[in-house]
């Protein structure tokens, strides 16, 4: 029994030694694999360097070039100069000459005075050019040198560095914001690490972190949040050694309520967008849609349209989209729109071109029509100068929303946003989540 006990000791450590050596010769494969990885690394680093190298070297013989001709053109024109300035003291020389030999006394006691004075003007333009001539101060010699030691030197240096786990990266404080239902961090690596890419996590009020984000990027936009919420972030660096401990969490806040507008790209070209985005307007007889800037995923969100021109023959259609609704064709009559389209005397609700909760009571100029998107519960009402107009429209919504209108026959409406709900809003909801 003892040796039956040792023997199946002995026959485990053999087949841990078994799986050892099997660990040891995939590692040796990996080690190859690695190595040519490494190989091809190092000829890429090289091959730009060399490049780099060869970048300067015609960058410097062009700059050497243009010396070379500066300098010569200098020295011709200073020769030339000089060679003029000389011909006419040859010239004045040999005039003077001749005046000296003149036998008549009376003819050259007239000249002389003035062969003087030319004399000593030409002299003076001697002196002033040779005293301030650029001659003076060059040389055969250009005024250059290169210093390739400065760059030798890490290049003498350059040699493999020992990879090791990244520390932990720090958020840009002052770059980490909230901005409607979405909030952007923005990081730096640690000063001492070598980092191939980040994983940023984001704990959305549970206590518990998922990752949001992964890659070389060093900023990230998480979309779709809760407004008026405080989010808490934190990021750590990776590379092919390992992965950094996490950094300081940081703490951001989205608005409080959504500032939004009318999008000119999101909307149909046919939509004029009116004062930045505040209004919508449309000549067209066919109905183009308009969608907003930004779109919801959660929470309970209010905005309104006041009606500022109105043709009773038209209908004007409010509600909500998905980003690739059919902006050729009124609101609602496809998919992926939820509205209310009314005229000066009723309204009914549509999706998908299916028409319910027609309810009597229209709209006119001045007019308010507000829309109430309630994605805690999945719910889409709509209210008209402050009065709930029917029952709760449409139900069981989960997705991106956008607020949306289309309009045509120049019907133009005005959006209002951060408008807190009617009274009967808050009843509603209230009764809503007490059930």
């Amino acid at each position: 029994a003892e040796l039956s006990e040792s023997l199946q000791n002995l026959s485990g450590r053999a087949k841990a030694a078994h799986l050892h050596i099997t660990a040891l010769k995939n590692f040796q494969d990996k080690v190859q694999v690695h190595c040519d990885s490494l190989a091809a690394e190092l000829e890429r680093q090289c091959d730009e360097l060399i490049a780099a190298v060869e970048t300067a070297r015609a960058r410097l013989k062009e700059q050497l070039l243009r010396e070379k001709e500066s300098t010569t053109k200098t020295y011709r024109d200073q020769t030339a100069a000089c060679s003029k300035r000389l011909h006419q003291t040859t010239s004045l020389v040999q005039f003077c000459i001749e005046a000296i030999k003149e036998p008549d006394p009376v003819a050259f006691m007239q000249m002389g005075p003035q062969l003087i004075g030319r004399v000593s003007d030409l002299e003076l333009k001697w002196d002033k050019e040779l005293n301030s001539s650029p001659t003076n101060r060059l040389c055969p010699y250009i005024d250059l040198d290169l210093d390739h030691k400065s760059v030798l030197r890490p290049i003498n240096n350059f040699n493999f560095v020992q990879m090791k786990p990244p520390g932990p990266p720090d958020f840009l404080q002052d770059e980490c914001v909230g901005e409607n239902n979405s909030v952007t961090a923005t990081w730096g690596p640690h000063p001492t690490s070598r980092v191939t890419g980040y994983a940023l996590e984001i704990d959305e009020g549970d206590g518990e972190f998922k990752e949001v984000h992964r890659g070389p990027e060093t900023i990230c936009t998480v979309e779709g949040l809760h407004f008026n919420t405080v989010y808490q972030l934190r990021v750590r660096a990776y590379n092919s050694s390992g992965v950094s401990p996490y950094s300081s969490s940081v703490s951001i806040r989205t608005s409080a309520t959504a500032w939004f507008s009318l999008d000119r790209i999101l909307s149909h070209p046919e939509c004029k967008i009116l004062s930045g985005g505040a209004g919508v307007t449309c000549e067209s007889y066919e109905h183009r849609v308009a969608l907003a800037s930004v779109g919801f995923s959660r929470g309970r969100h209010f905005w309104q349209f006041s009606i500022d021109s109105y043709d009773a023959n038209a209908d004007v259609v409010f509600g909500v989209a998905t980003i690739n609704v059919n902006k050729e064709i009124m609101l609602g009559k496809d998919p992926n729109g939820w509205a209310m389209y009314i005229d000066h005397q009723r309204s009914w609700f549509l999706h998908d071109s299916a028409h319910h909760g027609r309810c009597m009571g229209g709209v006119g100029v001045g007019a308010t029509v507000g829309v109430l998107l309630d994605l805690d519960h999945g719910n889409l009402s709509f209210y008209v100068n402050e009065e709930q107009q029917g029952e709760v429209a449409f139900t069981n919504l989960k997705g991106l929303y956008y607020p949306a209108v289309s309009v045509n026959r120049n019907v133009s409406v005005t959006l209002h946003t951060s408008v807190d709900p009617p009274q009967q809003v808050h009843s509603d909801y209230d009764s809503q989540s007490d059930t």
